[in-house]
């Protein structure tokens, strides 16, 4: 049965919370419930520029996507920044994470945004392997201040 990738819907959060939570778990992070609802109340907002959707096949959510889409100084079209991406243990290879970056740019095109960007940890070498096929990778490190 083929894959669907389609928005995330209230009644999906019993399915897209495990999926969450294992995406913390692969990197190895934790965040109070509270940030969780509000994250998910967030992707549920249209005033939000945040969203989610979450790959299906035979009634069972297998990864997830979300994005936010923000101003640049650099063009005038909005940036897309692919913020968190995930695929099931079991699943990944299926070329689930490749259908969920597809339906990014495709949601990201759609909204006359200039460009789709995300960051991965430089140990997420799988995952790296299909980002050099369907992206570029200019060069740029990122430094933070957390607060």
């Amino acid at each position: 049965m083929p894959i669907e990738i389609r928005p995330v819907s209230a009644a999906d959060h019993a399915a897209w919370l495990p999926l969450w939570q294992g995406y913390l778990d692969f990197y190895q992070s934790e965040l109070p419930a509270a940030t969780s609802a509000l994250t998910w109340q967030r992707f549920l907002d249209p005033a939000e520029p945040m969203h989610a959707a979450l790959a299906w096949r035979d009634g069972q959510a297998l990864g997830l996507v979300h994005w936010i889409f923000h101003r640049s100084c650099w063009t005038r079209g909005d940036y897309c920044y692919l913020q968190d991406l995930f695929v099931a243990e079991g699943r990944r290879g299926d070329g689930i994470g490749r259908r969920l970056i597809e339906h990014v740019y495709a949601e990201a095109r759609a909204a006359g945004a200039a460009r789709v960007h995300w960051l991965t940890h430089e140990s997420n070498s799988d995952a790296m392997q299909l980002y050099e096929r369907i992206a570029e990778r200019p060069g740029f490190v990122q430094y933070r201040k957390i607060f």
